[in-house]
């Protein structure tokens, strides 16, 4: 494998991009090919050996374009596919995960709330992970619709506001002081979420862990990327591409293929 080749990401949909963005940010040398699976998003409604399947076959696409490692930049993906990834390809995975643990070791209300969606809050990951802070009150709360206006580029929308309210009031009422993003999709969210939550609740995803734990992997097994040639940024999507080029800013080697 040569260190040159691309870092592959893949995710239900957009979301991931903002995965890409703090990996990007953080190894700006590196090739990288970003996979939106927007036909099949979102993954949270789906069966458990669904997501297994539809994550399986993204590895197969990033593989066959020689990608060195795959980041599953999708909490879904991660939390009930990650395992039988591993298993069956010869190639690091990165995963991503709700980022419970800094909530609960910052928290002083003993309080934190965690937006995610219905397969990543079910999922044995997840509940493995919850188990380890019994003395931390967590207020899981699905985000029932909030993939679908995203992936449609409603992010601002009166739905959206309606819905962000519904599912933070309680948690507000219930004095979190962490909030805990569960999704990739969601930090497209942070602004509109400011406008809801009180000034001392604070945000937590896992796009700058997951970086961070890129560059490390890459490290440990000699595939960081120092050539000086000017990387390469490819994303791919298998529906409409529009409201993944208004995310990332550009338009250039961002295309629409069946996969």
């Amino acid at each position: 494998m040569s260190s040159t080749n691309s870092i592959g990401l893949f995710d239900s949909g957009i979301g991931g991009t903002s995965i890409w963005k703090e990996i990007h940010q953080l190894l700006p040398n590196e090739n990288t090919i970003y996979l939106a699976d927007s036909k099949n998003a979102p993954y949270g409604k789906r069966p458990k050996q669904e997501i297994i399947d539809l994550s399986c076959k993204n590895v197969d696409f990033l593989l066959e374009q020689n990608c060195k490692i795959i980041v599953v930049a999708c909490n879904t993906a991660t939390t009930n596919a990650i395992k039988e990834l591993r298993s069956k390809y010869n190639v690091p995975f990165i995963g991503i995960e709700p980022a419970i643990k800094p909530a609960a070791h910052l928290s002083e209300t003993q309080t934190i709330g965690i937006l995610a969606t219905q397969g990543t809050l079910n999922s044995e990951l997840f509940n493995r992970q919850v188990e380890s802070y019994q003395n931390t009150k967590i207020i899981e709360q699905v985000g029932h619709g909030l993939v679908e206006l995203i992936e449609a580029g409603q992010i601002e929308s009166e739905e959206m506001t309606i819905l962000l309210n519904s599912y933070l009031q309680p948690m507000i009422e219930a004095n979190i002081d962490y909030l805990v993003l569960g999704c990739s999709h969601y930090p497209y969210l942070i602004p509109a979420i400011k406008k809801i939550i009180p000034k001392h609740v604070k945000i937590i995803d896992s796009g700058e862990a997951v970086a961070r734990q890129t560059k490390a992997v890459l490290e440990k097994n000699n595939l960081l990327n120092t050539s000086e040639k000017k990387s390469s940024q490819i994303f791919y999507a298998n529906s409409d591409a529009t409201v993944l080029k208004g995310i990332l800013g550009f338009t250039e080697n961002v295309f629409e293929k069946e996969f």
